[in-house]
């Protein structure tokens, strides 16, 4: 599927800067990559930041969570680092934020329009990275906390007390030791 920022909206609930920045930064990663949305796992996404913008990378790129080929790093920068695996080729896409003018900054419809018809060279910078691979989903086992009882993958569990917990149980473990 081919998706416009208006079908981007209707996903995300609505228009806003952070979304018209991830539509214009995921669109340049996949026109660098020269690819197409990842029908599987094909294209892999870093996301540097859990803003808006990530909704129009998931759409635009096909990289989710529940796929496996989305991942986050909690850097708070407006950087997605995207990889194709058939191709080997990834492309870091950086939101050039010091090159908003002035007189759009403070009025949100008018930074919109700006981020959404500026020259992609305005709007972001990207240069080939080189990475290692992501790994492939991988589904796990899971067992069940001895805490809560529900169920959790095995690779989110803490031993404690010679007992197999969730990492939430494990939290409040630590917190209420004395």
């Amino acid at each position: 599927m081919n998706y416009e920022y208006n079908d981007l909206i209707k996903f995300h609930g609505h228009s806003c800067p952070g979304l018209a920045i991830g539509y214009r930064m995921s669109k340049a990663g996949l026109e660098f990559l020269s690819g197409s949305r990842s029908e599987d796992e094909e294209i892999v996404a870093i996301v540097e930041n859990d803003a808006c913008g990530v909704d129009a990378l998931q759409c635009l790129t096909g990289c989710t969570f529940g796929k496996g080929n989305l991942i986050f790093n909690d850097y708070g920068k407006h950087v997605y680092t995207l990889y194709n695996r058939k191709t080997g080729k990834g492309v870091r896409v950086v939101f050039n934020s010091l090159s908003l003018p002035e007189n759009v900054e403070m009025d949100r419809a008018q930074l919109i329009d700006w981020l959404l018809t500026a020259s992609e060279d305005d709007v972001v910078s990207l240069w080939e990275v080189h990475i290692d691979e992501p790994e492939p989903a991988r589904i796990m086992t899971s067992v069940e906390c001895a805490v809560c009882k529900e169920s959790v993958m095995t690779t989110r569990t803490k031993q404690i007390d010679g007992k197999t917990v969730c990492i939430p149980c494990s939290k409040k473990n630590i917190q209420e030791s004395p």
